[in-house]
């Protein structure tokens, strides 16, 4: 695809569709480019013909929980990704690996699932719908892109922000045990995940293997409001971009 392209249309689109665009705090317009194979052809093999969609829908918090932490259970059985495979994409594939544990998830009362490697099911890679952060003993840590990590976007901004402010911030592999130990050691000061429709959303508590972690005691974290304040404030225009993140939508957007 050609990326101008794609990126004027939508321009154009999100133009046409402004009278959707909500304005009450915690909203949004949510855009969801997708394409499809439109090869007329039953059988397994690539397609050589696809269209490109794009959904607008106004929304509000992705979690009921909105900014309030929410409550994950680490997976320890089902897998969604392994490197090689399709676990770095945005794929449709990657959410339908991931439904039955999430339903498993639910009943438990949790709203979702943070997932280990798939080979020694030990090193944490990503939320269903979010990439993870722990801060621990003021360091910031987050799992390094591994190929079957999504690289999000929200992901990236995080962490331009917090070099921007000088916290240390580390990409690197990390293992369950070593979240459990700095929770029990009290070292562990918070948890979050970060994603395009969640923004920022804390995570108060986590479950794995029989063990319950409270995080901050339940309590959203000050890294954690000021990321999603700063993230928040620069998409509704009330915070400078000094990162050059936001792209004004005007009459004059042209295909």
């Amino acid at each position: 695809m050609d990326n101008e392209f794609v990126l004027d249309a939508i321009k154009q689109l999100v133009y046409l569709d402004r009278d959707w665009v909500p304005d009450e705090e915690g909203t949004s317009l949510y855009i969801r480019p997708f394409i499809i194979s439109t090869e007329p052809y039953i059988g397994v093999s690539p397609s050589h013909h696809y269209k490109l969609i794009v959904i607008l829908s106004p929304v509000g918090s992705y979690y009921e929980e909105g900014i309030d932490p929410v409550k994950i259970a680490v997976e320890n059985k089902f897998v969604r990704a392994v490197k090689g495979g399709t676990g770095e994409a945005k794929t449709g594939g990657n959410y339908a690996s991931s439904l039955k544990a999430q339903e498993v998830t639910e009943k438990e009362g949790y709203s979702q699932v943070l997932w280990l490697d798939g080979v020694e099911k030990k090193y944490i890679e990503e939320v269903g719908s979010m990439n993870v952060f722990f801060k621990v003993n003021g360091e910031v840590i987050t799992p390094a892109l591994n190929g079957s990590i999504l690289a999000g976007v929200t992901r990236d901004s995080v962490i331009k922000l917090l070099k921007h402010w000088g916290i240390p911030v580390t990409e690197r592999r990390i293992s369950m045990q070593e979240i459990y130990d700095a929770h029990a050691n009290g070292t562990l000061e918070e948890a979050f995940g970060s994603g395009t429709a969640a923004v920022i959303s804390p995570i108060g508590e986590l479950f794995w293997e029989g063990k319950k972690m409270v995080i901050n005691d339940h309590q959203t974290g000050n890294l954690s409001k000021k990321i999603y304040d700063t993230i928040t404030g620069i998409q509704y225009g009330e915070l400078e971009d000094i990162f050059n993140w936001t792209v004004k939508v005007t009459a004059t957007t042209k295909v």
